[in-house]
């Protein structure tokens, strides 16, 4: 049986082997796997003769994998055209388009390049491997970079959606001698890659030029893919998108309570105001005993209505005779004429 410290120790070993092993998929290039991309390159905020100046070039460019030997060894074709215009009038176009090979162990071109110039001994730009963890590093044509994130929420405007991407950053320096003229610049390039494959999903470079005379210029680069072989993740939206999503929600928020107020207080006012109607009684009489025993009932009952006694009338008969002076009728119990006043007799 393990006791807890042979447990421990057991754990412990499987989380050394773990850790041994890439905790990342590594960069893995796979016939027919390719690209396509979308660049626009802005000249402008310039300073001495370049204070009004300002261009712009379009680059639509494709990039495909044609074969991979047993080594290593990337087979690869390229293809772009370009549009050039600026503020004084000037127009320009072309393209370029070829093939060439690099190492997906070193990432270093090895048979030409997809028409990079000014380079000494260049990595692909377009692909990296996944495996580097946060911190680690890289190169990038001649640029050093750093992986800031593997998890990074990149927005990816073709497909209107944030897709998950490996973040890398690199900043350095370079002497600029060509159309522009002689200038020092300086630079910051934020990529993105697919933490599955390893491949390009976007860049942002800007770049600052100054000379002694006063004279510079901005020179930026966007990139981004239009189509691609492999499948993006996507991610949460992040920065302005997420204050966006969340003043709406707060929005709706204040708007719900403010209507739970407002009902509350008309409930409120019209209980207030509702007249108070009386009790119902209970359905089941109480029985109260009284305090005092009923008085006894009469012991004779007479169910006969009463009526008021008759009213008796005694006639009596009275005999009338003449008075024997004046003639008149008058009773014969009186002693004297009630006319003439004689005697009755």
């Amino acid at each position: 049986m393990l006791n807890s410290k042979s447990f421990v120790s057991i754990a412990l070993l499987l989380c050394l082997a773990l850790f041994s092993v890439h905790a990342f998929a590594t960069y893995d290039p796979h016939q027919e796997d390719h690209f396509s991309y979308y660049e626009v390159v802005d000249v402008g905020s310039g300073t001495g003769i370049y204070s009004d100046y300002t261009d712009q070039t379009i680059v639509i460019g494709t990039v495909s994998v044609k074969g991979v030997t047993a080594d290593g060894i990337v087979s690869a074709h390229y293809g772009y055209t370009w549009n050039f215009s600026s503020n004084d009038g000037s127009i320009d176009s072309g393209g370029s388009s070829g093939d060439f090979s690099f190492s997906s162990n070193t990432f270093l071109y090895i048979n030409g390049t997809d028409d990079q110039t000014g380079y000494v001994n260049p990595t692909a730009w377009f692909c990296m491997d996944s495996s580097i963890p946060e911190g680690g590093t890289f190169y990038l044509l001649n640029t050093a970079m750093t992986v800031k994130s593997r998890d990074y929420s990149y927005y990816l405007p073709p497909e209107n959606r944030n897709v998950y991407a490996i973040f890398a950053q690199g900043n350095s320096d370079y002497e600029r001698d060509d159309d522009y003229g002689q200038f020092t610049a300086t630079y910051t390039w934020n990529t993105y890659f697919d933490p599955s494959s390893g491949y390009i999903i976007g860049y942002d470079y800007v770049e600052h030029d100054t000379n002694s005379s006063g004279a510079g210029f901005t020179y930026t680069e966007k990139l981004y893919i239009t189509s691609a072989s492999y499948t993006l993740k996507t991610a949460p939206t992040t920065g302005l998108a997420v204050i966006s999503e969340l003043m709406k929600y707060a929005v709706l928020i204040v708007v719900a309570v403010i209507l739970v107020a407002i009902l509350l207080i008309v409930l409120f006012v019209v209980s207030r105001n509702r007249r108070r109607l009386p009790k119902h009684p209970s359905q089941r009489p109480v029985y109260t005993p009284p305090s005092e025993p009923p008085p006894p009932p009469p012991q004779d009952i007479n169910l006969t209505p009463k009526q008021a006694p008759v009213q008796q009338i005694v006639i009596k008969e009275v005999v009338k005779v003449n008075c024997r002076y004046c003639g008149a009728l008058i009773n014969s119990t009186a002693e004297k004429c009630p006319f003439c006043g004689a005697p009755r007799s």
